[in-house]
């Protein structure tokens, strides 16, 4: 169930019906490439925006797991992808090794999230299966009755849960976890992320997550061990976009004060803005 607080002293800024996070500052940790339609979401209700990425998506350390999947594509029945970025990385490589859509119009494909069932459809690929719910143990659940004997192909990060490989293996699947991308911290956040932190005239407001190794990150960025608060994070209200996500901020000692119905970004914009607007 989400949870939404008020804050308790609300900065000065105007707000209208229009614009309803008027006068609030809310620090966006996205990957760089990725922070514009959050941020401009918020902005776009008259929010104050501070970008500063928690998490910096790149290149697999080797391509050969993933290059040894895309080579025999036709022994799968399922692909599962999870987010965007899988997407793009997939595609990537695809291109990188002169394979086309045809190799992959017999796969049935499941996808996390409309945002990833989009990014699919728009390279020409159908998507079967988009559970109700954007996490992992809902993927499992849609694809309960289709996978038994099944051989599917999940691309993702490095660093991710292994909730879909293992249930669905127990279910009698045959699931290749294959690596896409990788996760990093951006050592360049630490000295911005800090400062900002200190600052009275910088401090946010709202810390938006939008992912667990948002949270992860930002700890480590924020530079305080595990349970502990960094400087200014007890002032801050921290927003999750959904029950994964909130989990990981309980799990390192912090708490969850607005929680995304919708686990989207729009969803996420919406959470906020019923939290903090006028």
């Amino acid at each position: 169930m989400a949870t939404h607080t008020i804050l308790t002293k609300k900065p000065k800024g105007t707000r209208t019906k229009a614009a309803p996070l008027g006068g609030i500052r809310v620090l966006v940790g996205r990957a760089r490439h990725q922070a514009s339609a959050l941020s401009a979401g918020l902005r776009k209700l008259g929010a104050e925006v501070l970008e500063i990425p928690f998490i910096e998506i790149r290149k697999p350390q080797s391509y050969k797991p993933l290059d040894a999947a895309l080579g025999n594509l036709h022994q799968y029945d399922w692909l599962i992808l999870t987010s965007v970025n899988g997407v793009h990385a997939l595609w990537a490589r695809l291109r990188q090794l002169k394979l086309t859509r045809r190799q992959l119009t017999h796969l049935k494909v499941a996808a996390i999230g409309p945002a990833t069932s989009k990014a699919i459809q728009e390279r020409g690929l159908r998507v079967n299966v988009v559970p109700s719910e954007y996490v992992a143990e809902a993927v499992v659940k849609s694809l309960r009755e289709q996978v038994q004997g099944k051989r599917v192909l999940l691309a993702r990060a490095e660093v991710a849960r292994d909730v879909i490989p293992r249930e669905l293996r127990k279910l009698g699947a045959h699931v290749d976890v294959v690596e896409a991308y990788e996760t990093v911290i951006p050592q360049a956040s630490r000295t911005r992320l800090r400062a900002a932190l200190k600052d009275p005239k910088r401090r946010p407001n709202v810390v938006a997550f939008t992912s667990s190794s948002t949270v992860r990150n930002f700890v480590k960025l924020a530079g305080k061990p595990r349970g502990q608060a960094a400087d200014g994070l007890p002032t801050l209200k921290l927003a999750s976009i959904g029950p994964v996500t909130s989990s990981t901020l309980r799990e390192l000692g912090l708490g969850v004060h607005i929680e995304a119905k919708e686990y989207t970004i729009p969803g996420l914009i919406r959470a906020i803005t019923s939290a903090c607007g006028s």
